[in-house]
């Protein structure tokens, strides 16, 4: 699974990339099917960039991976 999450996060990386901001893997939990992802650059404090995690990548994710729940950014649950 989790090279699937890679290769999709390659896939979704240059249009992050090409806004300023990153994606970086930090963690997969198969048993739950919890992405755990820092946007960075531009993204951290962007107020778009939960919209682009749960519609764009999550979105994208749920649909490449099998067994996808959820993808969190662990840099928004730090702050909360």
């Amino acid at each position: 699974m989790r090279t699937q999450v890679e290769a999709t996060i390659e896939v979704i990386r240059p249009a992050l990339q090409a806004d300023g901001g990153d994606i970086v893997l930090h963690a997969v939990h198969e048993d739950t099917g919890i992405v755990e992802v820092e946007l960075v650059g531009a993204c951290v404090g962007c107020p778009a960039s939960t919209q682009t995690l749960k519609a764009g990548i999550e979105r994208i994710m749920r649909d490449r991976v099998d067994g996808v729940t959820e993808v969190v950014n662990i840099a928004e649950e730090a702050i909360a």
